[in-house]
């Protein structure tokens, strides 16, 4: 049975940093494609980055390149998004997802993944 546990949201000041953490069980994230989703109230899910299996390559909404990073430890079972320079429009709750789907340019397609974590909440204050 695939589980995906987020952790690591807070509250931080605008220019603050946090890193989330998706841990996984029931596969491995190197077999899947990961993705990290946000969300604000009255808001649509909006795909913020994704990895391929493999990890050798990332993908990101043109709102967090630059200053948001997905990785993932194959070791650990783990999926990361480091965030830095955070502003308050990144604001949301946070979820990861996970598909065995072929992604690619469809990687911020919410209805091509089929598994989620139950999202962590990140709140920043300007």
């Amino acid at each position: 049975q695939v589980q995906l546990v987020e952790s690591g949201g807070g509250s931080v000041p605008a220019g603050g940093s946090l890193r989330l953490s998706c841990a996984a069980s029931g596969y491995t994230v190197s077999s899947y494609w990961m993705g990290w989703f946000r969300q604000s109230p009255g808001q649509k899910r909006e795909g913020v980055a994704a990895i391929s299996p493999s990890g050798g390559t990332t993908y990101y909404t043109g709102a967090v390149k630059g200053r948001f990073t997905i990785s993932q430890d194959n070791a650990k079972n783990t999926l990361y998004l480091q965030m830095n320079s955070l502003k308050s429009e990144d604001t949301a709750m946070y979820y990861c997802a996970a598909t065995r789907v072929y992604l690619d340019l469809y990687w911020g397609d919410e209805l091509r993944y089929n598994h989620w974590g139950q999202g962590t909440q990140v709140t920043v204050s300007s």
